[in-house]
C-alpha cells in the first residue's frame, strides 16, 4: 500500500495542516548555533567566537549535502519512521550542543543537524506546495513565513540566553523535537510514499568530497583574520585541502553512472545569471557584520536591543510575501520584481552610509531594516526561481544542495571575511589620517585617555562608511545589470529525462513515473530551504 500523504485518513484535514504548521515553526528556523547569542557561548565556554561562526557554517553545508538524495530516502523508508526518527536526533543533537563544551563536538552535530533538518523539511513542502499550486507563489508565502520564523526564534535565543543561560534554549529546542516526534508518530501514517528503492546507488564517497570541501573552505573564511589569512600555515594547508576535495568531487562525477552531483547546468545561460545575482545578494546580506559592529561597538546596544533590529525587518519580509505572491499569480516578468528587491538592498546601503554617526537614534533604523528585509526576501524568491528555471530533472535536483550552500553558506561567508578585513584596515588609514591633526597642542596629555574612547569609535564609522560607499558603487552598478539583462517571462519547461526501453516491466514503468511526478514536485520546492 501507499500514501502520498503524511497522516493517516482519519486525521481531519484542518489538524493535518495544524501538525505541518508545527513541524515547519520547530524544525525550519533550527540550526547547530544561533548568532544572536554566539557572544553568550563565547562567554560559557571559553573558546574563540569563530568555532561557532565555523557550526553555523556546518549546518548549511549539512543541508545542502542531504538535497540530492532526499529523494531516495522519500522513496525508501516509510515516512512515519523517517520524520519520527530524524527528530528524536534531532533532539539528541541539541542538547548535545547545550551540554558540550567542546566547539568540535558543536561542528560536528551542527552539520549532522542541518542533514537531517532536511531530511525532515523536504517532507513539509510537498503538502504545502500542493495546497496552493503556484510555484512561485508557494515561494512567496514559505519564504515569508520562514524568514520571519528566523527573526523571531533568533530574538528569543537572546532573551533566553540572559534570563537564564545560552545552554536553556537547547534544551528548549531538544523537548519540542521529542514532543513533535511523539506527536508524528501518533499521526503519522505508516505506509510507504511510492515503490521501495534500494540506497547502494547512494555514491557516499562523493558526499564525503562535498563535505570536507566546503567544511575545509568553512574553516577559512571563519579562522582567517584570526589566523591572519596567507600568513597561517592552517589556511593555506586548509585551503588546499578544500581544492583538492573539489578536483576529486568533480574526477569521480565525470566517471559514475549516477553522480551526485551534475556539472552540465553551468551550461545554462539562467543558471549562470542566477549564481551572479545570488553572489549579488551575498554581499548586501554580509552588511550585517558592519551593522552588528555599527550597533554594538559604536551606539552601545546590548544584545537583546540589537536583536530586536532584526524584528524590524518584518514588517518589509511581509509585503515582500505579499507583492511575490500578487507578481506570480499575475504571471508578470522577473526583471521588475528582481530590480525591486535590489532596489530595497541599496537603499537599506544608501541609508546606512549617510547614517554612521554617534547621534543616531533607534527610531532611525525603521525605514533601513524595512528595505532590508524586503529586498532580501524579494530577490530570496524571485532570483530563486530564475535560477532554477529550464533546467533537466536529472541534472537539476543533485544541484539544488550545490545552490543551497553557495547562496547561504559561500557567498555570505565570503563577503564577511572582506567587509572584516577591510573593516580593520580602514580602521588603521583613519587612524593614521586624524593622527596627522593630533599633537600636543590639540590634545594634551591629561586628556589623551578621555579621548581614545572617541577617536577609536571615529575610525570605527569611517571605516564602515567607506565600505559602504562602496557597497553603494557596486549597488547601482547591479541595477544596471538587471535593466540590461533580458528575464522575460519565464516558465518551467520540463524534458523528458528518461526513456523506457521496450520489454522493461510494468512495475519498472510504473516505478519511473512516481519517481518523476515526486521529483518534479520536490523540484518545484526544494529551494526554499534556508
Amino acid at each position: 500500500m501507499y500514501n502520498k500523504g503524511l497522516f493517516h485518513n482519519w486525521v481531519p484535514k484542518p489538524v493535518q495542516l495544524l501538525l505541518i504548521i508545527l513541524l515547519m515553526i520547530v524544525v525550519m528556523p533550527l540550526g547547530g548555533v544561533y548568532t544572536g547569542n554566539v557572544s553568550y557561548m563565547t562567554g560559557g565556554t571559553g573558546v574563540l567566537s569563530e568555532y561557532f561562526i565555523f557550526a553555523n557554517y556546518a549546518t548549511t553545508i549539512g543541508m545542502g549535502a542531504a538535497m540530492p538524495i532526499v529523494l531516495r530516502l522519500k522513496m525508501r523508508f516509510k515516512i512515519r519512521h523517517k520524520v519520527t526518527f530524524a527528530l528524536v536526533l534531532l533532539g539528541i543533537l541539541n542538547y548535545i550542543n547545550a551540554t558540550t563544551m567542546d566547539p568540535a563536538v558543536i561542528i560536528g552535530s551542527s552539520l549532522v543537524l542541518g542533514f537531517l533538518k532536511m531530511v525532515v523539511a523536504i517532507e513539509l513542502f510537498l503538502p504545502v506546495m500542493a495546497m496552493i499550486g503556484n510555484r512561485g507563489m508557494f515561494y512567496g508565502v514559505f519564504y515569508a513565513f520562514i524568514l520571519i520564523m528566523n527573526q523571531v526564534v533568533g530574538y528569543y535565543a537572546v532573551e533566553i540566553s540572559i534570563l537564564y543561560n545560552w545552554q536553556h534554549f537547547f534544551i528548549i529546542i531538544s523537548i519540542l523535537c521529542f514532543v513533535l516526534a511523539l506527536i508524528q508518530w501518533i499521526f503519522m501514517h505508516d505506509q510507504y510514499f511510492a515503490l521501495r528503492v534500494p540506497l547502494y546507488y547512494i555514491d557516499w564517497l562523493s558526499i564525503l568530497f562535498f563535505v570536507s570541501m566546503f567544511m575545509f573552505s568553512a574553516y577559512v573564511l571563519a579562522f582567517g583574520k584570526q589566523q591572519d589569512w596567507i600568513h597561517s600555515t592552517k589556511i593555506i594547508n586548509a585551503s588546499i585541502a578544500a581544492f583538492v576535495s573539489f578536483a576529486l568531487l568533480v574526477t569521480r562525477q565525470t566517471h559514475l553512472k549516477r553522480p551526485y552531483l551534475s556539472f552540465k547546468i553551468f551550461s545554462k545561460s539562467n543558471v549562470l545569471h542566477g549564481i551572479f545575482m545570488l553572489l549579488c545578494l551575498g554581499m548586501f546580506m554580509a552588511t550585517a557584520s558592519l551593522q552588528n559592529i555599527f550597533a554594538v561597538g559604536v551606539l552601545g546596544y546590548d544584545q537583546l536591543t540589537n536583536a530586536k533590529l532584526n524584528l524590524l525587518m518584518v514588517p518589509g519580509i511581509i509585503l515582500a510575501g505579499a507583492v511575490a505572491v500578487y507578481w506570480f499569480k499575475k504571471d508578470k516578468p522577473l526583471k521588475m520584481l528582481i530590480f525591486s528587491g535590489f532596489s530595497g538592498m541599496l537603499g537599506y546601503a544608501i541609508i546606512m552610509y549617510f547614517s554612521m554617526v554617534l547621534e543616531f537614534s533607534y527610531e532611525s533604523w525603521y525605514l533601513p531594516m524595512f528595505l532590508k528585509g524586503y529586498g532580501m526576501t524579494v530577490l530570496f524568491v524571485s532570483v530563486w526561481y530564475y535560477t532554477l528555471d529550464k533546467l533537466e530533472l536529472n541534472d537539476m535536483l543533485p544541484a539544488i544542495g550545490l545552490f543551497i550552500v553557495w547562496r547561504t553558506f559561500l557567498t555570505v561567508g565570503i563577503f564577511s571575511a572582506l567587509f572584516s578585513w577591510f573593516q580593520y584596515h580602514f580602521q588603521v588609514v583613519s587612524l593614521g589620517d586624524m593622527a596627522v591633526y593630533m599633537d600636543g597642542v590639540t590634545i594634551s596629555s591629561q586628556s589623551i585617555a578621555a579621548n581614545m574612547k572617541t577617536i577609536q569609535l571615529n575610525a570605527i564609522i569611517a571605516s564602515n562608511k567607506k565600505i559602504f560607499g562602496y557597497i553603494v558603487l557596486s549597488g547601482f552598478a547591479i541595477l544596471a545589470y538587471i535593466l540590461t539583462h533580458h528575464f522575460g517571462k519565464e516558465r518551467f519547461q520540463y524534458v523528458r529525462y528518461i526513456r523506457l526501453l521496450a520489454g522493461k516491466s510494468v512495475i519498472g514503468r510504473r516505478r519511473m513515473r512516481e519517481q518523476k511526478q515526486l521529483a518534479e514536485d520536490i523540484q518545484d520546492v526544494a529551494g526554499t530551504a534556508l
